[in-house]
């Protein structure tokens, strides 16, 4: 059920390389439309912009009165710098929550591969999985790093590297997913979201090792709820799903990754 809830900003943040981070209470937005970490919540951005904003959800809480969701976003436009300059006690117009998230067993312990502002879609997944799971996160130097802190608290143990070497790993993701795996091949499953190139190579290496591998996918988006048609992603059986109403998680080896 597709929730339309006028919600109030109770708490802000600036985090590393300019991130912002929103607390919102949402009313009873989690309670009738959480499906799983993952989905994402589409906000009104301005009396002057027709499109909103898909925003993905960082973590959740059912809660009385309201529920509370937490978002993470990077000013990269109008609309976002809009968001951005929002303040506590204001309210936002926020559709949600929408889309599919990650299938995740709470039992289960898996490999959180998130890059730039895709790691905190996968915070959710830490939490679901209670200290269990391994996240791996990449960024592209020291001073972009977020959520570091809150993943150390929930996974097992966390791997960093950034695309200049000033913290962890010299290089990508997924040379750390790689080494893991040879590790201890024994995971649940990867569960990953980040730049498309980033997401390819995850499928990649799972597939290698024969660990099932969820994807988050990112394309433009328009409506937020399947009507328009916009955030198109091509399949390998030659359909085309979309990111906002069939996704945007998808099992990696159903995308085409060489469109």
């Amino acid at each position: 059920m597709k929730v339309e809830e006028k919600c109030k900003i109770i708490e802000k943040s600036v985090m590393g390389g300019g991130a912002v981070y929103l607390v919102l209470e949402v009313g009873d937005m989690v309670r009738t439309s959480y499906k799983g970490p993952g989905q994402f919540v589409h906000i009104k951005c301005g009396d002057g912009l027709l499109l909103r904003r898909p925003i993905s959800v960082c973590s959740c809480m059912e809660d009385e009165p309201e529920d509370t969701l937490a978002i993470v976003f990077e000013v990269r436009g109008e609309g976002t710098d809009w968001l951005a300059r929002r303040e506590v006690g204001e309210e936002l117009n926020v559709l949600g929550l929408l889309g599919n998230g990650f299938q995740v067993s709470p039992e289960g312990r898996y490999l959180l591969v998130g890059g730039g502002i895709g790691v905190p879609p996968l915070r959710g997944c830490a939490q679901a999985t209670q200290g269990r799971s391994t996240a791996i996160l990449g960024f592209r130097s020291a001073d972009k790093v977020i959520l570091h802190s809150l993943f150390q608290e929930e996974c097992e143990k966390v791997l960093l590297a950034t695309d200049d070497g000033s913290l962890g790993h010299h290089g990508y993701v997924d040379f750390l997913l790689r080494k893991e795996l040879e590790r201890d091949p024994n995971y649940t499953g990867v569960l990953a979201c980040g730049p498309k190139p980033m997401l390819k190579q995850a499928a990649r290496v799972a597939a290698e090792f024969r660990v099932p591998c969820q994807v988050s996918m990112e394309e433009r988006m328009g409506c937020g709820v399947g009507a328009c048609l916009v955030c198109a992603c091509d399949m390998k059986d030659g359909s085309r799903k979309h990111i906002c109403k069939n996704g945007p998680v998808f099992p990696a080896e159903e995308v085409d990754w060489d469109v």
